[in-house]
């Protein structure tokens, strides 16, 4: 094979997109979640050290992009981790969604 075969099969795996971009854009993205979850552990220190109680409702919404990100990574790769993690992520979001909602049910002053 020669460098013109292998540089078109590339460009055709590719889509003409840019390798060194999308790999710019996950690093993005990881480091993105990486912050989320960070000042997610801040506020949900400081919520319950100043007696806010808990907000589950911030938990599921941080558990959420990793939740999706493994949904995906499944249904491309069909590996039998991603698919574990990712109903592992799916049982904690739902969970403290539900109970995110259950808490706001119960302490409305309008129901």
């Amino acid at each position: 094979m020669n460098k013109e075969e292998i540089l078109a099969k590339s460009r055709a795996e590719n889509k003409n997109k840019d390798v060194y971009e999308i790999e710019v854009l996950k690093q993005a993205n990881s480091c993105g979640i990486i912050v989320m979850a960070v000042l997610a552990v801040i506020f949900f220190s400081v919520q319950i050290f100043v007696g806010g109680g808990q907000n589950w409702g911030m938990w599921a919404l941080v558990f959420s992009p990793s939740m999706a990100t493994f949904w995906v990574k499944y249904t491309k790769l069909r590996r039998k981790h991603e698919l574990l993690t990712a109903i592992a992520y799916t049982v904690i979001v739902a969970v403290s969604a539900g109970y995110h909602i259950y808490n706001l049910i119960v302490s409305s002053t309008i129901l």
